[in-house]
């Protein structure tokens, strides 16, 4: 019998790679004639970087960049020497999580960082790199990254911009001449989990930037600004942005990525399969056992669970679910595709008991679903 193990994390409670192993030993313990295969996932949320660096192998790099106020601050990002590969997530140097709630203010704030992460890593020789772009406290529409890439935006005057979300309107022409030289040497997989377009009311601005410290002035003067520089992107690089789905991603990086880059925009799931090599490893699977923290209705939307079952149901793959908490019937996970199910909620005594001893309790789970294949 051959298993693969591919969950996500269960959080503050397991990381993807603790229940591969705490499955394996339940299944081992009970079964000894198996193949286990680990295969941990991540959407492209909170530890992605670890879980790409379990197929990287790379090693961290720390370089000084600047954070979204433009203030230096020490960024890592994840290099792979064999593969010439580089994970880079734009909250190291462009996230929310550098700022307290109070210092949020997206029209002031920068994607330079990130584009300095970039450029570090292409003069290291990658030829290709995935750059995460959750958890932004930017609405530049990546103006920040592409100045550090060489591109300069230009005002009426012919004077070169400051690169936040508050100038996009007083931007008139876009020199291309000194960008860097390398850039086009290196392929962009961006991993993207939003559909919403780039401006209007379901875009970057009006949906996103009232969490990026954003007033309601605010908000409609950087919508007026997304407006207005996607026309000049338009004719720049002739495309329709406001027609890219995800364009509109952490203020507006998901086209800069496009016209920038010259990026793939995919879920993030999708782009950790394809590192994990994933769809290879599952031909001839009879199992692949899944899990997550809780299985619920959103689930369905792009999480790491449902990305299993995408890949389960095309190969006739049954599935079993492990999960934290489960919140959906037994008939809403059999019209998902998954076969057998269980949770740590079931058997702990409270929260924090299911919390502190997730390794125990999915081990357990682990036993118990070897003992049902022994039937």
């Amino acid at each position: 019998m051959k298993i693969v193990l591919a969950p996500d994390k269960f959080k503050n409670s397991l990381t993807g790679l603790e229940f591969c192993n705490a499955i394996e030993e339940g299944v081992l313990g009970v079964l000894q004639d198996v193949e286990i295969i680990k295969l941990p996932l991540a959407d492209g949320g909170d530890g992605t970087i670890e879980v790409v660096n379990y197929y990287l192998k790379g090693r961290e790099i720390e370089v000084v960049v600047n954070n979204p106020f433009f203030q230096p601050i020490e960024a890592t990002y994840l290099f792979s020497q064999t593969t010439k590969t580089a994970f880079i997530e734009m909250a190291e140097a462009s996230g929310v999580k550098l700022l307290k709630p109070e210092q949020f203010d997206c029209k002031n704030a920068t994607t330079l960082g990130t584009g300095e992460m970039i450029v570090d890593a292409i003069e290291k020789g990658v030829s290709k790199i995935i750059l995460g772009i959750g958890g932004s406290a930017t609405n530049d529409c990546g103006l920040g990254m592409a100045t550090a890439l060489g591109y300069r935006f230009l005002s009426k005057n012919g004077e070169e911009v400051k690169p936040i979300g508050a100038n996009l309107s007083k931007i008139v022409s876009i020199d291309v001449t000194g960008v860097h030289p390398k850039l086009r040497e290196v392929s962009f997989s961006v991993a993207c989990d939003v559909t919403n377009p780039l401006y209007s009311e379901n875009g970057a601005a009006y949906v996103y930037a009232s969490q990026k410290g954003a007033t309601m002035e605010d908000i409609e003067m950087l919508d007026k600004g997304l407006r207005s520089f996607s026309k000049l992107l338009d004719d720049v690089f002739h495309g329709e942005s406001q027609a890219i789905v995800g364009a509109g991603a952490a203020g507006g990086m998901g086209i800069a990525s496009k016209v920038f880059l010259n990026a793939d925009l995919s879920p993030g799931i999708e782009l950790i399969k394809s590192l994990a090599q994933f769809e290879t490893k599952i031909t001839g699977v009879d199992w692949i056992i899944t899990g997550e923290g809780k299985l619920d209705s959103q689930t369905l939307s792009g999480k790491t669970i449902q990305g299993v079952i995408d890949s389960a149901k095309a190969k006739q793959i049954k599935v079993a679910a492990f999960c934290g908490a489960i919140e959906l019937s037994k008939e809403e996970m059999a019209k998902m595709g998954i076969s057998y199910s269980d949770s740590v909620i079931e058997k702990a005594e409270s929260l924090e008991d299911a919390m502190g001893n997730g390794y125990y309790y999915v081990k357990t789970m682990a036993e118990n679903f070897a003992k049902s294949l022994k039937k």
